[in-house]
C-alpha cells in the first residue's frame, strides 16, 4: 500500500541493478540471492509470475516457510520467511533481509508505473537490495538511486528477426501475440483449424487456468501457444519463435503503435538459456519496421527519460485534502506525475456523493475510504456498476459493527458459482470474483474471513476449470494433436475397424469406412482433415487390399444395382456406371477413393464389370439372343436396328428391309420374338416392368436424362414432357406424338405431348381396321380403353393412324379417315383382301370386314346448302389376334359423290346413315338433328328453288329404295359381333 512510511535510502544493506534483455537469469539471480537470506521478498509485475515462482520456492524451502500475497490471493503460514509478491501487494513496512523488484522499467508504465517508483525510490532490503530490469532503466536508476550498483546481464543465446510467415508455415514451439481478446480468439481458432491445436494465455486468466493450459504446451500435448503480451513479463517458456499477430495496441486510453523496447520485451520470450530465438509476424499484418528490428536484435534501445510518480505523502484530514494530496507534483524533472488512476477517479466519484461525504468525517474515516477505492476492477467495464459496488461496500463498513453483512457478500458470491456459458462470460466471472477475493482477504472487514476467503477461492476454482476446459475444446483438437506428433515421429499407428465401419487410430474415432470409401469425422474441418486423413491412410493400408480380396471371392449375390446406376457390395457403394459408346454398353467405373491405388482400382472394376455382364443378360435376355443369333443379311441388319434401339424401331424407318424379307427371314425373326406391326417392329418381352427398369437405368445413363423423367411401369400412356424426345421414347417402348400445331406461330405445346406404348398402339390401329369406318365417327368406349381411358391421348394418336379431326358431335370430338370427303359419303367397293404373308405374325394379317350392300344410283338433285348429319358414336371392340399385335389396315374404296334430295318446301331431306355393322333395327331419319359440317344446328333460311319449268313445290319423283333400311342377320358369335351398335355419321 502507498500509505506506509518510506524506508529512507541509507543503511548498511547494498542496492543493485542487474539490467538486460530477456534470457538473461535476472530472475533466477534474485531468488538464488533470496534464498541466501534469512528472509526476503520479491515483487513481480503479475499474479501469474508471482504464483509461479512461489512454487518454485515452496520446492525448495517448504510450504511453511514460503508466503503468498497479491491482491486475490494470499497464502500466509504463521511465520513465513520469503514472500512472493505481486508489486502493489509487497509489505514494505515488514522488514526483511532480501528485498528485490522484478521489471523495473515499469516505472515509465502510465498506468502502474508509479507503483514501481515508489518501489524504487522507497522500498529496501535489510541487506541486499535488487532491481531487474531492462537497460534501458540505467540513467534513471543512476540519477535517482546513485548509490546503485549497477550490472549487465548479457542474453545468453540469439535472437533474430525471420519476416512475415503464414499462420501454416509457423515452426512448431511458436507463439502468436495479440493485444486483445476477440484477437486470441481468433488468432486461437486459426491454429486449431492449421496445427491441431493451441494453448491460450491471458491475463485476465486465473492462475488455474493459466497453468493447465501453459502445461498442455510444456508437455507437448499442443505445439503453439496464442497469448496476450503478459507472456512478455517473465513467463518462462520453452519457446523457439515468436509471432506478432499485430504490432499497436490499446493503452487504456487509444490504440498506439509498440515500441521498441515493447516489442524487444515480447520477442525475448524466445529462444531459452543456449537456444537461439527468432521473432517475425503473421504475413496479414506485414513487416516489422526496420529500425525495430535492428534495435531488437541487438538490444539497443533508446533509454528512458522520465519515469512515473504520484505522492505517497497523503493527506487523510478529509476526501478533498486527500484528492489534493494525490494531485501533487513530482519533485524532480525526472518524475512525471502519473495519469489518473481508477482509485483516484473512484475517490472523486464517490467524494461527490453527500451522503459518502458526510461518513468520511475524519481521518480514519478517510483513510478507509481511500482503502474502499483501491479495490480493483478486474472486469474493466466502462460503467459506474464498480463504483456503485464499492459505496455500498464503503456504507456497511462505516456501521456500528464495522463489517459487511455475510448474507449480502453469500447472495454476491452464489451469484457467481455458475459454471456453465462461453468463454467471455466465464472470463467475466472469473474477474468478478477476483475483486471478492481481494475483499475477502481484508480480514477486518469480514467477521470470518478465512470462510468467505474459502467460498471465493472454491468459485474462483471452478470456474478455472471450467474455463480451461471450454479453451481446450474450443482451440484444441486433442485427436488432431495427437496424430500429428505420431506422423512427424514416422511411428507405426494402430489402427482398427469396427463391425459398423468406424475407424479407429491410436484409440481415436477419424471415420468411417464404407465398403472401400473412406469419410472423415465429420467434425473434422479444415486444416484438421490432413493429419486424419493421413492416420487413417497409413492405418488401413492392410484392410482395403483385404476388403478387395473379399470382393473377388464373393458370390454375386453380394453385388446389386441400386436404381441410380450405383454398384453396393454387401450394401455399400463401390462403383457406378456411367455413359459408354452405346446406351446398351455403358461404361463400369470403380468408386473414387483416395486409398485405392491403380491396380487395386482395375481389380474392383473387372469384378463389377463381370457382374454386370451378367445382370445385364438376365434382365434384357431376348435382346441379348437376338444379337448371338445367325440371321441372313436383311434379317440381321433389322436385329441389329432392334438391338441398338433397345427393341424398338419405327417401321417406317426400315420400310424398304422389311418388304425385302422373304418368308423364311420374316420367321425366322418371329421365332426370335420380334413383332412386325404397322407402327413399329419391337420385342414384346422387353415391355416387362423388370426389362423396362433396366432399359430406363441404361437410357438415363447414356442421355444425361434424370430418372424420375422415365417410365418404370407398364402405362399405356405417358405424358414425356420436353424431357423424352421421340428416340427417347422409343428406346423405352413408346411412341412420342406431338399435339397439333395452333395459332399463328404454328407452334406446339411440348407438355402436352403423349407417349403411348407400342403394342398398345398397335392394337388401337389394329381395333380401327375392324371398324373400317367410312366417314365421320366419334371414338368413345373401347377405343379408349386401349389407352388406359386416356381420351386425351386416343385423340392425339387417331391421327397418327390417319383419321383426322372432322369437326364436334355435341361435346365430343369427331375424326373421319384421311381422304374421305367432308359431304355424303360414298360407298365402299368391294375389293379382295391381302392375306396376311406366312411370314407375318398372323395378328398383324389384315381382317375382313362386314360391308353393307351397295345401293342403286339415284337420280342426280340439286345440292342442298345445309346437309344434316347426324354423327353417330362409334365404339371400338378392343379386339386383338392370339399375341397381342393387331391386324393389318385396309383402306376401303373410293365412292362418288351425289346430291341430296329436297323436299317440297325447299328442306333438304335428311341424309341417313349407311350401317357397317350387322344391325336389324332401322334409325328414323326424323330423329336425326340437321347439322352443319362443323355439327351445328343450321340457321339457313330455306332454299328457294330456281326456275327449272316445274311449277313451284312440285316434288321430284321419290325412288323406289328411298329411305329404305337393310338389315343382316349377324352371328353373336362372330368377332364383329360387338361392332353391330356402332353408327357413322356422314
Amino acid at each position: 500500500m502507498l500509505t506506509h512510511t518510506p524506508r529512507p535510502d541509507a543503511g548498511p544493506g547494498t542496492v543493485k541493478a542487474v539490467l538486460g534483455p530477456t534470457n538473461t537469469g535476472k530472475t533466477h539471480l534474485a531468488i538464488e540471492r533470496m534464498l541466501g537470506h534469512t528472509s526476503g521478498m520479491i515483487g513481480f509485475p503479475l499474479r501469474l509470475l508471482a504464483r509461479e515462482n512461489y512454487d518454485k520456492v515452496v520446492q525448495k524451502k517448504g510450504r511453511g516457510q514460503v508466503a503468498l500475497v497479491t491482491g486475490e490471493e494470499k497464502i500466509l503460514p504463521p511465520n513465513p520467511r520469503y514472500f512472493l509478491c505481486t508489486v502493489e501487494s509487497m509489505p514494505v513496512d515488514r522488514p526483511v533481509e532480501f528485498l528485490g523488484v522484478d521489471e523495473i522499467q515499469l516505472c515509465a508504465d502510465p498506468e502502474r508505473g508509479h507503483v514501481f517508483t515508489d518501489r524504487l525510490l522507497h522500498a529496501r532490503g535489510l541487506s541486499e537490495t535488487m532491481f531487474m530490469g531492462s537497460d534501458t532503466m540505467r540513467a534513471m536508476i543512476r540519477e535517482l538511486v546513485p548509490r546503485a550498483e549497477i550490472s549487465a546481464r548479457p542474453r545468453l543465446s540469439v535472437l533474430s528477426y525471420s519476416g512475415a510467415r503464414k499462420l501454416t508455415k509457423l515452426p512448431a514451439r511458436s507463439a502468436v501475440v495479440a493485444f486483445s481478446a476477440s484477437d486470441v480468439y481468433a488468432t486461437a481458432e486459426l491454429m486449431r483449424r492449421n496445427r491441431g491445436g493451441t494453448a491460450v494465455v491471458l491475463g485476465a486468466l486465473s492462475p488455474r487456468t493459466r497453468n493447465a493450459q501453459v502445461q498442455m504446451f510444456e508437455e507437448g500435448e499442443v505445439d503453439y501457444l496464442v497469448a496476450t503480451d503478459a507472456i512478455g513479463m517473465g513467463l518462462n517458456l520453452n519457446l523457439d519463435h515468436v509471432a506478432f499477430a499485430r504490432l499497436n495496441k490499446f493503452d487504456g486510453r487509444m490504440p498506439r503503435p509498440l515500441t521498441a523496447p515493447e516489442v524487444g520485451q515480447i520477442a525475448g520470450r524466445a529462444g531459452r538459456h543456449m537456444s537461439d530465438g527468432t521473432f517475425g509476424t503473421t504475413n496479414n499484418i506485414g513487416e516489422i519496421d526496420p529500425e525495430i528490428v535492428e534495435a531488437v536484435e541487438h538490444h539497443a534501445f533508446e533509454p528512458i527519460q522520465s519515469l512515473c510518480w504520484r505522492n505517497r505523502e497523503l493527506d487523510f484530514k478529509s476526501p478533498q485534502a486527500l484528492i489534493k494530496s494525490l494531485e501533487a507534483a513530482p519533485p524532480s524533472d525526472a518524475l512525471t506525475r502519473a495519469r489518473d488512476a481508477e482509485d483516484y477517479n473512484v475517490l472523486c466519484q464517490l467524494a461527490r456523493d453527500p451522503e459518502i461525504a458526510d461518513m468520511a468525517g475524519n481521518q480514519g474515516a478517510v483513510r478507509l475510504l481511500w482503502e474502499v477505492c483501491q479495490i480493483p476492477d478486474f472486469r474493466k467495464v466502462l460503467s459506474d456498476q464498480h463504483t456503485r459496488l464499492l459505496a455500498q461496500i464503503y456504507r456497511y463498513l462505516m456501521r456500528p459493527d464495522g463489517a459487511l453483512p455475510e448474507d449480502w457478500v453469500a447472495k454476491q458470491l452464489d451469484q457467481l458459482d455458475k459454471t456453465e456459458g462461453d468463454i467471455d462470460t466465464l472470463v467475466q466471472r472469473i474477474a468478478y470474483v477476483r475483486t471478492w477475493t481481494y475483499i475477502t482477504h481484508r480480514g477486518d472487514w469480514l467477521h470470518d474471513s478465512a470462510h468467505w476467503q474459502a467460498r471465493a477461492r472454491q468459485i474462483e476454482d471452478s470456474l478455472s476449470d471450467a474455463l480451461h476446459d471450454t479453451l481446450t475444446n474450443r482451440f484444441v483438437d486433442r485427436r488432431s494433436a495427437t496424430l500429428m506428433k505420431r506422423l512427424k515421429d514416422g511411428s507405426d499407428l494402430i489402427g482398427a475397424v469396427r463391425r459398423g465401419g468406424e475407424v479407429l487410430v491410436e484409440g481415436e474415432y477419424v471415420g468411417r469406412l464404407h465398403g472401400l470409401t473412406f469419410e472423415l469425422d465429420a467434425e473434422a474441418k479444415g486444416e484438421d482433415k490432413r493429419p486424419l486423413q493421413a492416420a487413417a491412410r497409413r492405418a488401413l493400408s492392410t484392410e482395403i487390399p483385404r476388403r478387395i480380396k473379399q470382393l473377388e471371392s464373393d458370390n454375386d449375390g453380394a453385388i446389386a444395382l441400386t436404381e441410380d446406376g450405383h454398384l453396393t457390395w454387401r450394401g455399400e457403394v463401390v462403383g457406378r456406371l456411367e455413359a459408354g459408346e452405346t446406351a446398351l454398353k455403358p461404361k463400369v467405373v470403380a468408386v473414387d477413393s483416395d486409398f485405392l491405388d491403380s491396380a487395386q482400382r482395375e481389380r474392383v472394376r473387372k469384378r463389377l464389370a463381370d457382374w454386370f455382364d451378367r445382370h445385364r443378360r438376365n434382365k434384357l435376355d431376348q435382346l441379348f439372343t437376338l444379337a448371338d443369333a445367325e440371321l441372313p443379311a436383311r434379317a440381321r441388319g433389322l436385329a441389329f436396328q432392334l438391338v441398338e434401339a433397345l427393341g424398338v424401331v419405327d417401321r417406317a424407318e426400315v420400310a424398304t428391309h422389311v418388304r425385302e424379307l422373304t418368308k423364311e427371314e420374316r420367321k425366322q425373326l418371329s421365332q426370335l420374338g420380334v413383332r412386325i406391326g404397322r407402327q413399329s417392329l419391337w420385342l414384346p418381352a422387353l415391355l416387362h416392368p423388370r426389362a423396362l427398369k433396366m432399359k430406363a437405368l441404361l437410357t438415363s445413363l447414356y442421355r444425361g436424362q434424370p430418372l424420375d423423367t422415365l417410365p418404370t411401369s407398364r402405362a399405356a400412356v405417358i405424358r414425356p414432357g420436353t424431357q423424352l424426345d421421340d428416340a427417347a421414347c422409343r428406346a423405352l417402348g413408346y411412341r412420342r406424338i406431338e399435339p397439333p400445331r395452333r395459332g399463328r406461330s404454328r407452334a406446339r405445346t411440348q407438355e402436352a405431348a403423349v407417349a403411348v406404348r407400342v403394342d398398345a398402339l398397335e392394337r388401337l390401329a389394329g381395333a380401327l381396321h375392324k371398324l373400317n369406318p367410312s366417314g365421320p365417327f366419334t371414338p368413345v368406349g373401347a377405343l379408349a380403353q386401349i389407352l388406359d381411358d386416356d381420351r386425351a391421348a386416343l385423340e392425339l394418336a387417331l391421327p397418327l393412324l390417319d383419321y383426322h379431326p372432322y369437326g364436334r358431335d355435341g361435346a365430343a370430338p369427331a375424326f373421319r379417315p384421311k381422304g374421305k370427303p367432308k359431304g355424303e359419303q360414298r360407298k365402299p367397293a368391294a375389293r379382295r383382301q391381302p392375306a396376311a404373308g406366312p411370314s407375318e405374325d398372323p395378328a398383324t394379317a389384315t381382317e375382313s370386314v362386314a360391308q353393307a350392300p351397295a345401293k342403286k344410283r339415284r337420280p342426280r338433285r340439286r345440292k342442298a346448302k345445309t346437309p344434316a348429319a347426324n354423327a353417330a358414336s362409334a365404339e371400338a371392340p378392343q379386339q386383338t389376334g392370339p399375341d397381342g399385335n393387331a391386324a393389318a389396315e385396309a383402306k376401303p374404296a373410293k365412292k362418288r359423290r351425289r346430291r341430296k334430295p329436297k323436299t317440297a318446301s325447299g328442306q333438304p331431306v335428311a341424309a341417313q346413315s349407311e350401317a357397317v355393322n350387322t344391325t336389324a333395327e332401322p334409325q328414323s331419319a326424323q330423329a336425326n338433328q340437321a347439322t352443319t359440317g362443323s355439327g351445328k344446328p343450321d340457321q339457313r333460311p330455306p332454299h328457294q328453288a330456281k326456275r327449272t319449268g316445274r311449277k313451284p313445290g312440285k316434288q321430284p319423283a321419290q325412288g323406289p329404295n328411298k329411305n329404305k333400311q337393310r338389315s343382316a342377320k349377324v352371328d353373336p358369335n362372330h368377332p364383329f359381333a360387338k361392332l353391330k351398335d356402332i353408327t357413322f355419321a356422314k
